[in-house]
């Protein structure tokens, strides 16, 4: 037996005493909970016996009786609370064999090679990460939003939908393998029991925590989400240790399989997640937060890693890897499959509603520049030009007082800017009205620009949203930025301002920038210095920065500027 087998049975072993020790926990309440009643019994049998006869006797017994009858009784509202909860599913996007027969087959391909049981089924999420989740808990097998899947007992492949557009296909089948592998030590049986027990119990504790309960349904709700509360105390530690050793388990057996090309392709999984995490922080949710999800997401992972290859010399050479066949050509429509990854990636993170409707609607890469950027910025400054309404502030241009002009804005802040001045006055007005606006806003998004969450919509889309498989509850699950500052807020109204002037007088262009967003473009070049003089602006009052850039551009402060 060589050194990866002994290490692989070892893993297997820990795993399956861990479980057995989650289970010996569960045998140890169950026992608990039938003491009472084996005692009784034990005492009626000596009594009709002729033992342990009198009336001192006679209380005992039928006061434990009683005792029984109400340990039996919690011990059942229990064990139905725990058997009725449905536990938390990832958010995913099925894909049906008839969709992807070549991933499947490369997913059977590999548990053959693995000597390990196939998955159910493939599904994926927007997020750079794959692992297996079992569907097999009774609750999940009724009601709306059940999984077609989960009848089966091998759990559901859920893979990072950036991978399958960055990666190559062997690149893939090498990052999967580990994961595949884990289906091994999920099909044992007393691996199997003790994690639906655990999720029982965790999923108890949640249904027990739901807001909306009466006080006659909530309180042995309560009561047997503070019981699943100690079992699950109790196991927490069993808990990680058995979920380690079946990882360090899977890990060993998938050395077996394109254990060279993994390490390479495990170089990729850290690539990818860079380029996504800036793709939805500086790409994405500018456009989320115009009320435009942008339909190609995946597919801009790939843009966005190719431009950074381009400038950073540490990726160098990545982007040769692109004349290879791409994973995602395992899919037979894979446009269907991004945009659909692409949408639950708006909800997840923004908390946008879970289709198309008035005020939310998909983006192509092509009109991005038109349709995001442009608006952004005519949108900002218009709500910049309101605010300063607002304070009273006048105009700037003696020739038409009603015309907005950048020179309003810069003659205000270089009046008395800084700490405490009208600048904090300016942006303290912004952030109300971006709160006040995004709370008005029709189901998408409300609060987020202020790294607030909304109360989604979760049930109320089709019975097959992904999303009704974790219930009503506060979206976005996983917001992307924090609050901005009041510094940070008038910045970027004031930047949209001076790249509106830039458009109308200086024959400047909205752009995307792959890694950076939304771009100005001047003669066809991306420039990106405008942020050092908006904020000498802004935060010391000084216009002389801003206005040698204007100068430079040639932008006209004086000229009027065409807001939404």
């Amino acid at each position: 037996m060589s050194g990866i087998d002994v290490g692989e049975e070892l893993g297997a072993r820990a795993a399956q005493a861990r479980a057995l020790a989650l289970l010996r926990i569960r045998s140890r309440a169950l026992a608990v909970a039938i003491l009472p009643a084996a005692v009784a019994v034990v005492l009626f049998a000596a009594d009709a016996q002729g033992h342990l006869a009198g009336p001192a006797w006679d209380a005992v017994r039928w006061t434990l009786l009683g005792v029984a009858v109400v340990v039996l009784l919690v011990t059942v509202l229990v064990a139905v609370s725990v058997a009725r909860a449905r536990p938390a599913m990832s958010p995913t996007v099925p894909v049906p064999e008839e969709g992807a027969p070549d991933l499947y087959r490369l997913v059977r391909d590999l548990a053959d090679r693995l000597d390990v049981p196939a998955p159910s089924a493939i599904a994926l999420t927007p997020d750079c990460d794959s692992w297996l989740e079992d569907r097999t808990h009774r609750a999940l097998r009724k009601g709306p939003g059940a999984s077609a899947e989960a009848a089966d007992t091998a759990p559901v492949l859920v893979i990072g939908s950036p991978f399958l557009w960055w990666m190559r296909v062997a690149e893939l089948r090498a990052v999967l393998a580990p994961v595949v592998a884990g289906t091994g030590p999920s099909a044992h049986p007393d691996i199997a029991a003790a994690r639906r027990f655990v999720r029982g119990l965790d999923a108890a504790i949640a249904d027990a925590a739901a807001p909306g309960r009466g006080p006659v349904r909530g309180a042995p709700l309560a009561f047997a989400g503070w019981v699943a509360r100690l079992l699950l105390r109790a196991c927490r530690g069993h808990a990680a240790e058995m979920e380690r050793c079946v990882a360090a388990a899977a890990s060993m057996r998938a050395q077996t399989v394109d254990y060279g090309l993994r390490i390479a392709a495990q170089e990729q999984v850290g690539l990818a997640y860079a380029g996504w995490d800036r793709l939805l922080t500086r790409v994405a949710l500018p456009a989320w937060r115009m009320g435009r999800w942008p339909s190609r997401l995946d597919a801009g992972v790939v843009s966005a890693l190719t431009e950074l290859s381009r400038r950073d010399r540490l990726a160098d050479g990545f982007a040769l890897r692109l004349g290879e066949r791409p994973a995602c050509d395992l899919l037979e429509e894979p446009g269907v499959a991004d945009e659909a990854a692409s949408l639950l990636a708006a909800r997840l993170f923004h908390g946008g509603p879970a289709e198309s409707g008035p005020g939310w609607a998909p983006v192509d890469w092509q009109q991005y520049p038109d349709e995001v950027v442009d608006r952004k910025w005519r949108s900002e400054a218009a709500r910049l030009h309101r605010v300063l309404d607002t304070l009273g502030v006048p105009r700037a241009s003696a020739a038409d007082p009603a015309v907005p002009t950048l020179a309003r804005v810069m003659e205000h802040l270089s009046g008395a800017g800084g700490p405490g001045g009208p600048g904090e006055a300016l942006a303290a007005g912004l952030g109300a009205a971006v709160a006040r606006e995004e709370a008005e806003a029709p189901g998408h998004g409300g609060g987020q620009g202020q790294g607030g969450q909304v109360q989604g919509a979760a049930g109320s889309g089709p019975a097959d949203d992904p999303l009704d498989l974790w219930g009503p509850g506060p979206l976005p699950l996983f917001p992307l930025q924090p609050p901005r500052t009041g510094t940070e807020l008038l910045a970027d109204h004031v930047a949209a301002m001076v790249c509106c002037a830039a458009v109308d007088t200086a024959g400047a262009a909205p752009g995307l920038d792959w890694l950076d967003g939304p771009a100005l473009l001047v003669g066809g070049e991306r420039r990106a210095d405008l942020a050092a003089p908006v904020l000498s602006l802004v935060e010391d009052g000084d216009p002389d920065p801003l206005l040698s850039w204007l100068a430079e551009v040639g932008v006209r402060s004086d000229k009027p500027v065409r807001l939404v």
